[in-house]
């Protein structure tokens, strides 16, 4: 089985309160006149209350081109890629030139040569090392991410793979835009990043390594055990992105708890059912924190004991949504805080565009 050896996470450097961002919000995304009533509702039932932001909140207004925001999505990502993939292989006892893949994953920029190009040199990591660069998973990529790595090193298991995701979320924000699905975004969504280190099954992670502050060690990490990916058709228009002249405008439709309530428990149900598990099997939950709402359909469809969603309903609050980064923030967080019993089963999940989801199924 694969081993997850450290997990590492980041958050962009300038922080804020609900209330501060949401005027920002409305300077720079309301039309002049609009009533911002809705907006001031929205951000308030979207249950967080401080996130992190890539540039200062003065400089949003300033942003009135696609390539000027993509200029700042490719700094702020080699900035914080850098930081979470270099801290994550300390943790782990390992030097950038062990990794023999890396990952990465993001939604809110694109950058050609790619983020992990970018990351080779800075780091010190071999000319031969493997690249994955993903674009358009959203929030799923989290999940999926560590799903892709465990399939790549079940043929390498002697190999160390590493996944980076950098999410900067509020560079999506559209000017001039009172769309509801615009406000929701703009409500929910922050900036963060998030390394893994992952070992083959005859690999073992470095030993004598510190883990430093936002960062577990290998002796904490899990095994995967096995991981399962799921489409849903017909919901294509349910998340994702329109790309227009300005950027990326969210596509956020407000069904999405509903493909939740109809589809999770079935699939969560059939994927432990193959490992001789049920529900209460399992000790932790590590789910994305898509919102209010979505957690609400996740637990009610899965019937989740009371506290079982804890972590990521704080990490919604502390930090917003930082779609891929985001469960590896609740993983992070689990390990380090409520480590489950040694030997038992847990589930990470995720949802993102597709409609889809990922499970992903460890061994503490």
């Amino acid at each position: 089985m694969t081993r997850i050896a450290a997990v590492h996470g980041v958050l962009a450097p300038h922080r804020h309160s609900q209330r501060e961002i949401t005027d920002m919000v409305a300077r720079t995304c309301l039309p002049r006149g609009t009533d911002r009533r809705v907006l001031d509702r929205l951000h308030h039932r979207a249950q967080v209350t401080t996130r992190h932001m890539a540039l200062p909140l003065d400089r949003y207004p300033a942003l009135d081109d696609f390539g000027t925001v993509n200029d700042a999505f490719i700094d702020g990502a080699v900035r914080l890629g850098t930081d979470a993939v270099g801290a994550a292989l300390e943790a782990a006892g390992l030097s950038p030139r062990d990794v023999d893949l890396l990952m990465f994953t993001s939604v809110t920029g694109i950058a050609t040569p790619s983020v992990d190009a970018r990351l080779v040199g800075r780091l010190g990591m071999r000319r031969d090392v493997k690249r994955l660069p993903v674009f358009g998973l959203g929030c799923v990529a989290g999940a999926a991410g560590i799903a892709r790595l465990h399939d790549y090193l079940l043929g390498r298991p002697d190999d160390v793979a590493v996944l980076l995701s950098v999410e900067l979320c509020s560079l999506t924000f559209q000017r001039d835009d009172a769309s509801t699905a615009n406000l929701i975004a703009t409500a929910l969504f922050g900036d963060g990043a998030a390394a893994v280190v992952a070992c083959g099954a005859r690999r073992t992670a470095g030993r004598g390594a510190t883990a430093g502050e936002g960062a577990t060690t290998a002796a904490a990490g899990p095994y995967v055990v096995d991981t399962r990916s799921r489409l849903y058709p017909d919901t294509e228009r349910v998340m994702g992105w329109d790309i227009t002249a300005s950027g990326f405008r969210v596509v956020l439709d407000a069904g999405v708890p509903d493909v939740v309530r109809k589809n999770l428990a079935g699939d969560v149900d059939a994927f432990l059912a193959d490992h001789g598990l049920c529900r209460a099997d399992i000790t932790a939950w590590v789910c994305h924190p898509g919102g209010p709402k979505v957690l609400d359909a996740v637990a009610e469809s899965l019937d989740l004991p009371d506290g079982a969603l804890d972590l990521t309903r704080r990490s919604l609050a502390r930090v917003g949504n930082l779609s891929s980064a985001s469960v590896l923030h609740v993983l992070r967080d689990t390990l380090a805080e409520r480590r489950p019993p040694a030997g038992t089963p847990g589930l990470l999940l995720a949802m993102g565009p597709g409609f889809c989801s990922e499970l992903v199924l460890l061994r503490w």
